[in-house]
């Protein structure tokens, strides 16, 4: 690890840390839609796998620590283990997930789509999980309160990532800062 890569994944830290609390409640669920999702898949589109999952893990324990960068800008462990903990958690896998096929592709980005829709699903796997034993409703009902209104938002976080993670990780890798 050199300075430009801990400075790398210190900014996108500092982004998913701006973006994670930006949210806007729903009133059928305990879950906001949050832009900590934009900042994760942002993070891993121009890090890769292994430097943006450690972007989103520092983020975790900065959250965990009681910085209020999770939604609504709260923190503590007891945000980490609440209703939303689950889908923080499962970004550690979404960055593990769509980062292996942006490393694995580098330059096919219907790969990388295809990568990025993988985490999230794995991301509302955890976070459904947890939700549904939090508030002791069946997986169905869980997936409704949790997953089912945040789709279309999360799709178009992903069309963000890679339009916008694209231009900016073209000029990154002109100026010889990525890979």
């Amino acid at each position: 690890m050199n300075t430009k890569k801990i400075a790398l994944v210190g900014l996108m830290t500092a982004v998913i840390c701006v973006l994670g609390p930006i949210s806007f409640p729903l009133p059928i669920s305990p879950v906001p839609i949050s832009l900590g999702l934009l900042g994760v898949l942002l993070a891993v589109y121009l890090l890769g796998m292994k430097w943006g999952t450690v972007s989103c893990l520092i983020y975790l324990l900065i959250g965990l620590v009681g910085v209020p960068v999770f939604s609504g800008f709260s923190g503590g462990a007891s945000k980490l283990f609440g209703p939303t903990g689950g889908y923080l958690i499962g970004y550690i896998f979404l960055a593990l997930i769509a980062g292996f096929f942006i490393n694995k592709w580098t330059t096919k980005w219907p790969l990388h789509l295809v990568g990025m829709v993988l985490g999230v699903a794995v991301c509302y796997l955890f976070g459904t999980l947890w939700l549904g034993h939090l508030m002791e409703c069946s997986f169905m009902e869980a997936l409704w309160m949790g997953v089912i209104p945040y789709i279309p938002a999360d799709l178009v976080k992903i069309a963000i990532t890679l339009i916008l993670g694209g231009l900016i990780r073209k000029r990154l890798i002109k100026a010889g800062l990525i890979g």
